[in-house]
């Protein structure tokens, strides 16, 4: 049987590379940057030769765009539409033929699924740390506390979980605490259920972040082809195939992304003066708003609203920087108004990928929600919890 495997997927790889001759590029260096829809990341790729191929999943978008893949010698651009895979060659050093694959984030439409109906209605418990708690069973055996995270992916298990759960694969002694455990080697997950929804071979990774309490996280990206309605006031995760007909009381918004993270815009009134800017969901943060550094300082954000708090945070290499949390009078998003909003304003030396800034769910859970991923909308609507007082408020 193993070797069926073997020959399964090297047919494979000749039917995926087994067209016209592929475009080849050369390098002499590993490091790879990626130009993303008009995104720079110049640290993006690391070539792989064993790879065939090697996946590269563009950031999430409906629209047509570009791709280019820029080598220390030499570059590739790549027109990307919904559903398409291109293939080509990157040679490292003149030797090794590294086969690569440019991939939209969304597969080919299939016909067969298009009016399929999927529904689901799975409770749900908010946590004191405002996150969306549910049920998970691994491979039918486990039970696991997930809690839903929007600017997650995937599906991502602690490492505490991991051992407790005994989900390392054929490492005895790291189980045993004689040994450090590899995380990049898991047990099989072959099968993961939440509610009645259930994922076979689901791809699922180790995290050192979580909610308090909870054993991992699951992503968005799961739904990804689903419509996911939070509602607070019954404590219920609903998953829809179609768009619920009762919309009323929600008002409408076009969903963003940056590479895999959905965003929103909202607008601060402060002393007749507006300012709007995107806000990535951080459902699995306990905070209410936190604002990127640089940002705020683009926008002559003010420096003289009432600080709450002070705190002062590491970065990767260490530095240590002073944030302040400051009481934003009015934040407006979807056209509902957020009064007397505990704001994080983070240092501008700290450096980030973009310029957004963030809801945690200490603002997102006073709205029932719909999250539209089939047409890259969102829907809210103010909940019982609209009006409750911020954590710290005296």
């Amino acid at each position: 049987m193993k070797y069926l495997h073997l020959l399964f997927a090297l047919l494979l790889t000749q039917s995926i590379f087994a067209q016209s001759t592929l475009p080849i590029i050369k390098a002499t260096s590993k490091k790879v940057a990626i130009n993303d829809g008009g995104i720079l990341d110049k640290n993006a790729w690391s070539l792989s030769p064993t790879a065939r191929p090697d996946v590269y999943t563009a950031g999430r978008t409906r629209k047509t765009k570009w791709v280019t893949f820029y080598t220390d010698l030499d570059s590739i651009k790549v027109k990307v539409k919904p559903g398409t895979r291109f293939n080509f060659v990157i040679l490292l050093n003149g030797k090794d033929s590294c086969y690569t694959q440019i991939a939209s984030s969304f597969p080919p439409e299939d016909p067969l699924k298009r009016n399929l109906v999927t529904n689901d209605t799975i409770p749900f418990e908010l946590t004191a740390a405002n996150a969306i708690h549910v049920k998970a069973v691994i491979n039918n055996s486990d039970t696991l506390n997930m809690h839903f995270d929007i600017s997650s992916f995937d599906f991502h298990i602690t490492k505490a979980a991991i051992l407790k759960k005994k989900l390392l694969a054929n490492q005895p002694d790291a189980m045993a605490g004689k040994a450090e455990p590899n995380y990049n080697k898991l047990a099989k997950v072959f099968k993961l259920q939440i509610g009645n929804m259930t994922w076979n071979n689901p791809p699922v990774s180790a995290t050192s972040l979580a909610a308090d309490n909870m054993d991992g996280r699951i992503g968005w990206t799961v739904f990804n082809d689903k419509i996911i309605e939070l509602d607070y006031d019954k404590s219920l995760m609903i998953i829809h195939s179609q768009l619920p007909k009762s919309l009323k009381g929600y008002t409408k918004a076009k969903l963003g992304f940056t590479r895999y993270d959905p965003y929103i815009n909202a607008t601060f009134e402060i002393a007749g003066k507006q300012y709007t800017g995107g806000f990535i969901m951080d459902n699995g943060s306990a905070e209410a708003v936190i604002l990127n550094g640089e940002w705020a300082a683009s926008q002559n954000f003010p420096t003289n609203l009432k600080v709450i708090k002070t705190a002062s945070i590491r970065d990767a290499d260490g530095h240590k920087y002073e944030t302040n949390t400051v009481i934003a009078p009015v934040l407006k998003l979807n056209g509902f108004a957020l009064t007397n909003i505990p704001t994080i304003v983070l240092s501008s030396k700290i450096r980030v990928e973009n310029t957004l800034n963030f809801f945690g769910n200490g603002a997102l859970k006073r709205f029932n929600m719909i999250l539209d991923l089939k047409n890259d909308y969102i829907y809210l609507k103010p909940n019982k919890l609209f009006e409750m007082k911020y954590k710290g408020d005296s």
